[in-house]
């Protein structure tokens, strides 16, 4: 027998032990970390059967307080046990649960629980005895701070939302369960504080999730894109953390956090515009330090997108703009150099990702090496050369540095300096200004769960720019984002 969970609902235990043993193997045939272990219930005659996987349940819970409890257990002369009575005066184990089909006995066996089948019952016992091993609770990788938290989530779903529920010590935290994906049958937790965030937008998103059809989810970036009201759009409309402290802080400002088991990315809901050019240290600092490294930013998205661009206009279209002397020291350097400037310009970007990404993905060891060669290969040594000039090194390379600053931005920062660098070549700066407009019209008009992208900016009053442009101090910061109908978050 093999096939899906859904193939085996509707079908039933047969009450005759032999028969529901071979078929249970038959289910697993093939697979061979599947354990079984045959056992009389006390001395009452009664034969039953456990079976679990190895590797995904605690031996230790499972031979003390199943096994044990079973073997040593006392039964009244004359009674028959049942699975109502052994997982009434029976079992220690924390949590028992009866299962009647069949498919239900399958899905608690994959997620680490043990299966009991007793001879002559219809329905048999799912026994929590999970245990696999994790990663453990380290900080983030992508997400380092110099002040603040150090806990970052893990890949067990249930650690994470011990986690979050340990940052947020009310009975308000809601976390509700779906299992998503036809074969995998990932576990999915929504979580929401139930004053705070709105409801339908919490049924909006267990609509949608529920609608999703997919062979399995492995990640939260399956559901992100889904369920995402912009499936193209270079910006993502669902946030992605891997801090216990992020989400937590989300879910009090009335948002809604997705936690997908196998995965330490957790997904909230909605996303504004402005979170691209937050840090999470930024309010673990004081907050002047903060709001020049949040103003930072923006400028560095600027800067990013737009200087290869307006370079190639200005020095191509309007020399004219620029100082003589400038123009007069480009041309000089430029001297023996055989490509165009956009042909410079766009090398060098390709050549600044490709670095970029052999940097990101290779080990550590060889990291500094590759640092000094793709300095001295793609600096001086191409500028000696005359492959390319210095001024438009410079210019790349300015803008390579400043991506660095919007790391949430990274995939946007690429596309746009590239698309503004083409448009720049061919109608100079009126090119530049007409694609940025349109890009910007284009954010102005998104919209993130059915929240405006850009609320923060295009209804701020001075309350809400407090976190936006700037932190502000936090006895200031009195009132929630506006999307949220409880605004207040502190007595005027």
């Amino acid at each position: 027998m093999a096939g899906n969970l859904s193939d085996y609902e509707g079908q039933y235990l047969s009450g005759e032990i032999e028969k529901d043993i071979a078929c249970i193997k038959g289910i697993f045939k093939k697979d061979q970390i599947l354990r079984s272990r045959f056992v009389e219930i006390g001395k009452s005659g009664v034969k039953a059967a456990l079976f679990y996987f190895d590797g995904m349940v605690n031996n230790e819970i499972l031979n003390h307080s199943v096994i044990r409890s079973i073997l040593k257990a006392s039964v009244p002369q004359g009674k028959i046990p049942d699975y109502i009575y052994v997982s009434e005066n029976i079992l220690f184990a924390g949590e028992v649960s009866t299962a009647a089909q069949i498919s239900e006995m399958l899905s608690a066996m994959l997620y680490g629980d043990t299966l009991l089948i007793i001879d002559g019952s219809l329905k048999a016992l799912t026994i929590n005895t999970k245990g696999w091993r994790t990663r453990g609770i380290n900080e983030p990788s992508d997400e380092r701070v110099l002040k603040g938290p150090r806990e970052g989530f893990d890949e067990a779903a249930m650690l994470n939302l011990a986690l979050i529920r340990r940052k947020l010590l009310t009975p308000d935290l809601n976390i509700e369960f779906m299992r998503v994906g036809r074969r995998t049958k990932t576990a999915v937790f929504i979580c929401y504080l139930g004053s705070l965030a709105d409801k339908k937008g919490v049924e909006k998103l267990k609509k949608d999730i529920g609608k999703i059809d997919i062979d399995g989810i492995l990640d939260s970036n399956y559901i992100a894109e889904h369920i995402s009201s912009h499936k193209f759009s270079l910006l993502k409309t669902s946030g992605s953390t891997e801090r216990p402290d992020v989400v937590a802080a989300r879910l009090l400002e009335g948002r809604i956090a997705v936690v997908v088991d196998g995965t330490p990315v957790v997904l909230t809901l909605p996303y504004l515009f402005s979170e691209n050019f937050q840090s999470d240290e930024d309010y673990y600092q004081n907050f002047l330090i903060s709001s020049v490294g949040r103003v930072l930013r923006y400028i560095c998205f600027f800067i990013a997108v737009s200087v290869p661009g307006v370079f190639v206009a200005l020095t191509t279209f309007h020399s004219g703009l620029l100082p003589t002397p400038f123009v007069l020291t480009i041309s000089r350097l430029r001297e023996g150099v055989p490509m165009s400037t956009l042909a410079e310009s766009f090398m060098l970007i390709l050549v600044f990702e490709i670095l970029k990404e052999t940097g990101i993905r290779t080990p550590e060891s060889q990291g500094s090496a590759l640092s000094i060669v793709g300095g001295l290969v793609v600096g001086q040594a191409a500028v000696e050369a005359k492959i390319v000039s210095a001024p438009v090194l410079i210019a790349v390379a300015l803008s390579g540095i400043a991506g660095l600053m919007v790391p949430r931005l990274r995939g946007v920062v690429v596309y746009l300096r590239i698309i503004l660098l083409l448009i720049s070549s061919v109608f100079g700066l009126y090119g530049y200004i007409g694609a940025g407009c349109i890009f910007t019209i284009r954010v102005l008009s998104m919209k993130s769960f059915g929240t405006d992208y850009t609320i923060s900016l295009k209804k701020a009053g001075f309350q809400q720019l407090k976190d936006t442009v700037i932190r502000a101090p936090w006895p200031s910061m009195k009132q929630r984002p506006q999307f949220n109908h409880n605004i207040n978050r502190q007595p005027k």
